[in-house]
């Protein structure tokens, strides 16, 4: 994939105007910016592809770092693909933190369209999770249709918080200690959000919850549930009429509550599928993105957790 811009035949001031653009561009990205999106000299300058690394990265990062995250609030991942300013913040970052397992699929070409040798640090923060495989099997990497929802679960965001960590210490040894502390500070939220998860959902061990998409493969194995879904690994895939004449008849077989959708994607499937079983619609959150409205609100990955785990509760009682 090749990102840089095409021109074709223009005048040469039509040229000259885009050339001027880019190098506005380059020059915002060199500057100390305010709106978070530039990048800062005399701190590391750190890019994440989505919320759930960009959270991770803040929190580590604390005040050595300038976290920049690519996909902005309401977006969902799986529909953004990169620019042409995305690939050049990349360039001049020092730190680089993707998922991996499959999520970006433009990682390599994007990466590679950088072009900026071993000075950019990359980082695949799912390294060392046991993967999924679309069919809700585990499979070893290099596995077919992968489940990339691996920050789902705290336990896995454990794993993926420790890649970050150590990503941080070895592009800035200097701040070692400080990443070390922060580090522990947050794995100790993310124990304590594992804890309560184990417990909270611990009554209900071998249920069945039915989810729009297909995102709950890693919360569903460490915590004891099976879920069944509408959709599949990508919240676009469009199920068949027999799917959901299936997904029906499963619903009124095992007294199914609720149908869980998610809010970055339309909630009319789940709607739809409710109004056929009397069942009642809530939301289940894979931290996908924030919404402009929990964005302003200081929503986190901790307190949208902690909201799924309510809602799970409130649909399996």
């Amino acid at each position: 994939m090749d990102f840089r811009p095409k021109f074709g035949r223009r005048s040469r001031s039509a040229a000259a105007l885009v050339l001027l653009a880019a190098l506005a561009v380059v020059l915002s990205l060199s500057a100390c910016g305010k709106n978070g999106n530039s990048l800062v000299k005399g701190k590391i300058n750190v890019v994440t592809t989505f919320y759930p690394l960009y959270y991770m990265a803040h929190e580590i990062g604390g005040e050595d770092a300038n976290v920049v995250n690519l996909v902005p609030a309401g977006v969902e991942p799986h529909d953004w693909t990169p620019k042409s300013q995305d690939l050049q913040l990349a360039s001049q970052a020092q730190l680089f933190v993707y998922n991996g397992a499959g999520l970006e699929g433009w990682t390599e070409d994007f990466l590679g369209g950088a072009g900026s040798g071993d000075k950019l640090l990359k980082v695949e923060a799912s390294q060392g999770v046991k993967l999924i495989n679309g069919s809700g099997g585990e499979t070893g990497e290099g596995g077919l249709s992968v489940d990339p929802h691996t920050w789902v679960s705290p336990k896995s965001a454990v794993v993926m918080a420790g890649n970050i960590r150590d990503a941080f210490v070895k592009a800035d040894a200097a701040h070692a200690a400080a990443y070390e502390s922060r580090y522990q500070a947050l794995k100790d939220k993310l124990d304590a959000l594992d804890a309560e998860f184990a417990q909270g959902l611990a009554p209900y061990r071998g249920r069945d919850i039915v989810v729009s998409h297909q995102a709950f493969g890693y919360l569903c194995r460490d915590y004891g549930l099976r879920q069944t879904a509408v959709m599949g690994l990508s919240p676009e895939a469009e199920p068949r009429a027999q799917d959901m004449v299936n997904i029906i008849k499963y619903i009124k077989e095992h007294k199914i509550k609720a149908v869980f959708f998610e809010e970055l994607v339309s909630s009319n499937l789940a709607d739809t599928i409710a109004s056929e079983t009397d069942a009642q619609t809530l939301v289940l959150n894979p931290l996908e993105g924030l919404t402009n409205e929990q964005e302003k609100a200081g929503e986190d990955y901790i307190s949208l957790m902690k909201r799924n785990l309510q809602n799970l509760q409130k649909a399996l009682q």
